[in-house]
């Protein structure tokens, strides 16, 4: 467990670059470049997984980026938060830009140039979201950032838990634009997992299959706004497709706190194909598990859609980009 005095220190008397190691900086100016200078976009693992929401990236997981990422999480400098949340909150402003217009029309533009940069495009999805600039937030309420949680060993080996507190940074950042956002940390485990380091895409699938859950009583906090799945790095998205599914099975098809049923079965279907596994339910329910089978996109719906952003995704994700 780290001590108070090494916190403090780490954030008065900085010892080096936590991207390239130049001395007596928190982050370089070419580093910090590398995090947050591009436009965030989104990005898509290859292959992608099934009840994979839209995710946007600041940055790709190389070099600089994936040093300060390391020595935030791994190391605990704990002075990274700062970028590492600023990047963050790009993504979720790329991401849902309809859901953070802010109170001026000025804002407003800035916000939709922003998305439009991000997706190439003279105008983004709304989802159904419907902004009201005199609210400084979407009129469905407010944007909540959702931490994709931590193995509950891992937050105490590292003495942090390093996706909320990225999270909290962004929230408040977006926070001083005017926008409505919260950090709602609904997320937990149900069951232990295995390490990831060294499973490939369909055996990580097959690890994270129903490992997580809603809280008690977290289905009502998100059903009162727009949910952003947040975590600092997607590889081969399993991770954030089991956070949706979780998110989507708590607040059922309509997005209204409810059980999920027909959800939670799309989701399985996908997920057991990776353990070769098969579920004893009804013939009619097997034939709608079937990532494209008809029903799939209702048995989905939610009232506000999920979205997802993370300060680096894998570069391979970002050349596959198809907007």
């Amino acid at each position: 467990m780290r001590g108070w005095w090494q916190d403090l220190t780490d954030l008065v008397l900085p010892a080096e670059c936590g991207g390239c190691g130049t001395p007596r900086t928190v982050l370089c100016d070419g580093c910090r470049a590398a995090l947050s200078g591009a436009v965030p976009r989104r990005v898509r693992p290859v292959p992608e997984p099934p009840g994979l929401p839209a995710v946007y990236a600041a940055a790709p997981y190389a070099d600089e980026v994936r040093a300060a990422l390391l020595a935030h999480k791994e190391r605990g400098a704990l002075a990274l938060v700062g970028a590492l949340g600023t990047a963050l909150a790009g993504a979720v402003r790329a991401g849902f830009p309809e859901a953070l217009t802010v109170r001026t029309a000025r804002s407003v533009r800035i916000v939709a140039s922003w998305a439009d940069r991000a997706t190439g495009s003279a105008g983004g999805d709304t989802g159904g979201v419907t902004a009201d600039p005199a609210r400084g937030a979407c009129a469905g309420g407010p944007v909540l950032l959702v931490p994709v949680p931590s193995a509950p060993w891992a937050v105490r080996a590292r003495g942090h838990d390093p996706v909320r507190r990225i999270a909290l940074v962004a929230a408040a950042e977006l926070r001083r634009s005017g926008a409505s956002v919260r950090v709602a940390p609904v997320l937990r485990q149900r069951r232990a997992v295995a390490d990831q380091a060294g499973l490939n895409s369909r055996q990580r699938l097959a690890n994270l299959a129903g490992a997580l859950e809603v809280s008690a009583g977290g289905a009502r906090l998100l059903a009162g706004g727009s949910v952003v799945l947040v975590d600092d790095l997607v590889t081969t998205g399993s991770t954030l497709a089991e956070a949706a599914r979780a998110v989507r099975e708590a607040m059922g098809p309509e997005g209204s706190g409810g059980a999920g049923a027909e959800t939670t079965a799309v989701y399985r279907r996908a997920a057991w194909e990776g353990r070769e596994e098969r579920t004893a339910g009804a013939r009619e329910a097997r034939a709608q598990w079937t990532r494209d089978a008809p029903g799939k996109a209702e048995a989905n719906a939610l009232r506000w859609p999920i979205r997802a952003a993370v300060v680096a995704a894998a570069p391979d994700s970002f050349e596959m980009n198809r907007n």
